[in-house]
């Protein structure tokens, strides 16, 4: 049985989250930051601390701004002790105050009585949702590793498949210097975002660098610079490169589409031969330009089947010239 996704709270606090526009402070529970947060959503509700527990999700965050600071306040010191104990037993992994309201000094012992992390932060309550609920959301997002190559091309995600020496570092290397861009190369990290859309980014070890038989590891930033590269791109397109084999049939019109599944979500493919004496880059330019022009909803190989087929419709439609016509046609020409 597999496991659900989830990030712990050292995890997100190591994440840089303050890259994103929220510092975290850790202030007690240091003890439990391997407790694992399992939902992107947020809760906000002063109603754990009155008891009420019903609308409560386990592996949430859990929200403490002004009105439960000042709810906490208004008890006295039994009292708040009472409350805490009963919100702070939930399966909850961290409680984040936000605001920078200073906490009462109840929840400072109750949150490491507990062992549950205490976070504060002096970004104001609805901002602090929106960013940590985008944060959690690129932490919790399904992942997968592809032996591939992810380009940026006019614009458009291109990730470059194929065995292992065909020529996808070199394809890219070929892009760059007519002007694209690098996101990966021999290892694209693709998450899954929302419901239709793929993230394709480098790991962090190998980013910038590529590697080419016979030259060695080679840092396109520092060579072409930074407007060489980028962090992260949507997967558009793959363009699936293949061995030449003078015996196969390959795609000669575009007319049927064939799609490449990653993490459940289908993106256009391509399968583009490689064989001596065909620019594979230039194609691959090309095949991100004609992408863009059918997102646009201009489809050239239906286009131009449709004109036949409208030629050939009227042909059909035209009646065939007379014996007499074709009499008079012959004399008038022999006349001249």
């Amino acid at each position: 049985m597999s496991l659900p996704p989830g990030v712990t709270v050292a995890g997100l606090l190591s994440g840089r989250p303050e890259a994103f526009g929220l510092p975290l402070e850790l202030l007690a529970g240091a003890k439990g930051v391997d407790r694992v947060i399992t939902s992107p959503h947020i809760q906000k509700t002063g109603l754990a601390l009155a008891g009420f527990h019903e609308y409560l999700k386990p592996g949430r965050v859990l929200i403490f701004g002004e009105s439960e600071i000042r709810y906490l306040e208004s008890l006295d010191s039994a009292g708040r002790v009472t409350s805490l104990r009963l919100a702070l037993t939930l399966d909850f992994p961290c409680v984040v105050i936000t605001g920078g309201f200073t906490p009462p000094q109840e929840l400072l012992v109750e949150a490491e009585r507990a062992r549950l992390p205490l976070l504060k932060t002096a970004v104001a309550t609805p901002t602090a949702i929106a960013k940590l609920s985008s944060l959690l959301e690129d932490s919790l997002a399904e992942r997968t590793m592809i032996h591939a190559v992810l380009m940026d091309v006019l614009g458009l995600g291109v990730l470059i498949a194929g065995e292992s020496g065909i020529g996808k570092s070199e394809c890219a290397l070929d892009l760059i210097v007519r002007g694209h861009r690098l996101v990966a190369d021999d290892t694209v990290d693709v998450r899954r975002r929302q419901e239709t859309i793929l993230i394709g980014a480098c790991p962090e070890l190998t980013r910038h660098h590529m590697e080419l038989r016979g030259l060695g590891v080679i840092n396109i930033k520092e060579l072409f610079g930074i407007a060489s590269t980028r962090s992260s791109k949507r997967v558009e397109l793959v363009v699936q490169l293949e061995r030449w084999v003078p015996t196969r049939e390959y795609e000669r019109l575009g007319l049927d589409d064939a799609f490449y599944e990653i993490l459940g979500l289908r993106v256009p493919l391509l399968k583009m031969p490689v064989a001596p004496g065909r620019n594979i880059a230039i194609l691959v330019e090309v095949a991100a330009r004609n992408q863009l022009l059918r997102q646009r909803g201009h489809h050239a190989a239906r286009e131009l089947a449709q004109r036949l087929d409208a030629s050939l419709r009227a042909q059909a439609l035209t009646p065939p010239p007379s014996p007499d016509e074709e009499d008079e046609e012959i004399e008038s020409g022999g006349g001249q």
